[in-house]
């Protein structure tokens, strides 16, 4: 079977002559349907740079990024925009990511209307569905996002990205601006999600602790390359890179 995502040989630079910065040198990974694949490092390992090309936001310089069979680079935005059903996107803070003039209906029914997805009622289903299975209610579907907790806003945010039934959805960093106290419940109702529609994720971190609990694979980038790869198993109880444990070594012990 194929790969949901293949990324191959991606580079992307920064920059021209001398100042030019490679963000992507070479860097392959792939993620099967239904799948969580983390995406480890520090800031400036490289980890937004790849998400943002995955997503079309960034323009690859040489590689490839398959989704299906479906070449995503080079590929014309007219055939870009007909594919934006299968791909979702969680940023990192919900407070900048949702428009604070729409309330949370018009919020997460915004993609279908980009879409032109179904009748007008079948876009309200779809939108009190998606709202009840992240755990909010109708009545706080007319609230507006500065009305609403952090943890409330994810919930919105991971709900606009679920509402047109994505085959991936890319979170970054979805839980760092969260209080501690809500991560844990924002990465269960994360899994239940993925269980439940079936939806792969590319999760970007740099917490491995957060990664551990959600992915099965994970991708160590370090510098714009990749610098390890493995199971869950083995990268967090066998780590074959100094630099993965030194990265182990900052994750708290239980």
């Amino acid at each position: 079977m194929s790969a949901l995502l293949t990324v191959t040989e991606l580079v992307k630079v920064h920059g021209r002559g001398r100042a030019a910065l490679r963000a992507l040198d070479r860097v392959s990974l792939d993620v099967e349907r239904g799948e969580a694949v983390g995406l480890v490092g520090e800031s400036g390992s490289g980890k937004t740079t790849l998400a943002r090309c995955v997503l079309g936001l960034a323009r690859a310089d040489a590689g490839s990024i398959r989704l299906g069979e479906v070449e995503l680079v080079g590929l014309a935005p007219a055939a870009r925009r007909a594919l934006a059903h299968r791909l979702g996107l969680v940023a990192q803070d919900p407070g900048a990511s949702l428009d604070p003039r729409q309330t949370v209906r018009a919020i997460v029914a915004e993609p279908l209307l980009v879409q032109r997805s179904g009748t007008a009622e079948e876009r309200a289903r779809r939108v009190f569905e998606e709202l009840e299975a992240v755990g909010l209610s109708a009545a706080q579907a007319n609230l507006y996002p500065h009305e609403l907790s952090g943890g409330q806003r994810q919930r919105v945010a991971i709900a606009r990205a679920l509402v047109s039934r994505p085959d991936l959805v890319v979170l970054d960093e979805p839980v760092s601006a969260l209080d501690v106290s809500i991560r844990a419940q924002i990465l269960n109702l994360l899994e239940e999600l993925r269980l439940r529609h079936g939806v792969a994720y590319l999760f970007i971190a740099h917490d491995l602790a957060v990664v551990r609990a959600l992915c099965a694979r994970v991708v160590v980038l370090r510098h714009g390359r990749v610098e390890e790869r493995g199971t869950r198993a083995q990268v967090f109880e066998q780590p074959a890179s100094a630099y993965t444990r030194e990265l182990l070594a900052c994750v708290p012990r239980r």
